[in-house]
């Protein structure tokens, strides 16, 4: 007989804790989510998950966790914006690094088996080389990039057992294309309108652009394994162009408008590829769906 898990997801009405809660439901665990809707969506939420409409700061989320005998946390609820950590750095710490402090304070007081935590290539800062794997230097050019790293060291010195992901560029369904949306997403919101696109620079920047299903596969894998305490890169260890990308694209939305070029934003960076060996040596699973077919199923 199968023995039900129950998982707590924060930020699990965002883009990609919706999409790992689907599949945590399809494969038989209960799931719980946490998500205040600050940038998640209620639409998000499948109707099998217990949704609690809370901020991960609050002193409630330990009734989460004292109700329902969480076994495992992936914790995903984030602020996620470069610029706004710019602005606001007060208000970045504590989502990011508070926050986090509070939904490991509970998981390791209630002996949760697995945290599963969302960090971000943004740690490694500008790449010495390319791809850049786990052992690479860690220079934050931004706070955002400083509190998700502060939120690893934490994770490692909490002790209990984790898992923390550090993913590439995510793409897929339900990516908003407003606030710090990724580029997949601002292009097909602005490729649906047929309105003007502009792209940053020369358009010759490189990324590694990862597919949320996938992302939502190795997260499953990460439940369902024995590892514990490392730190992994998710991606594709493939780049490609801003401006294949933008091809790509406007084939795929039958969009006929050329972009405009505009100078690129202080402190991009040219190239950005993730080394994903270590993903496929320990846990047997690296992400394969192709920009190509990842773009395909967004058109739908």
């Amino acid at each position: 007989m199968t023995e039900y898990k129950n998982v707590l997801i924060t930020g699990g009405a965002g883009f990609i804790g919706s999409h790992l809660g689907d599949l945590l439901i399809e494969n038989g665990y209960n799931v719980f989510v946490v998500d205040n809707l600050s940038s998640g969506n209620g639409h998000n939420l499948n109707a099998k998950a217990k949704f609690y409409n809370l901020n991960i700061n609050s002193i409630d989320l330990e009734n989460i966790f004292k109700e329902n005998k969480i076994d495992y946390v992936f914790h995903f609820a984030a602020q996620a914006s470069v610029s706004f950590s710019t602005k606001n750095p007060t208000e970045d710490a504590t989502e990011n690094i508070l926050g986090s402090i509070n939904v490991l304070k509970f998981s390791k007081k209630y002996a949760v088996k697995k945290f599963i935590t969302s960090s971000t290539a943004a740690v490694y800062g500008v790449p010495k080389y390319l791809p850049v794997d786990e052992n690479h230097t860690t220079t934050c050019l931004s706070f955002y990039g400083l509190s998700k790293l502060t939120m690893e060291k934490y994770t490692e010195l909490f002790g209990i057992d984790y898992l923390i992901f550090r993913f590439a560029n995510v793409y897929g369904p339900r990516q908003s294309a407003h606030g710090e949306a990724g580029v997949v997403a601002i292009f097909a919101d602005k490729m649906k309108q047929n309105k003007e696109i502009i792209i940053h620079g020369d358009g010759e920047q490189t990324r590694d652009f990862v597919y949320v299903s996938d992302i939502a596969e190795v997260c499953l894998c990460a439940i369902q394994s024995e590892l514990k305490n490392e730190i992994i890169n998710v991606s594709t260890d493939k780049a490609i162009s801003i401006n294949r990308l933008f091809e790509l694209m406007a084939e795929k939305y039958c969009y006929k408008k050329t972009p405009s070029y505009t100078q690129a934003r202080f402190g991009d960076i040219k190239h950005s590829i993730l080394d994903n060996k270590k993903c496929n040596e320990l846990l047997g699973i690296t992400p394969a769906t192709s920009v190509e077919s990842g773009l395909e199923a967004l058109v739908g």
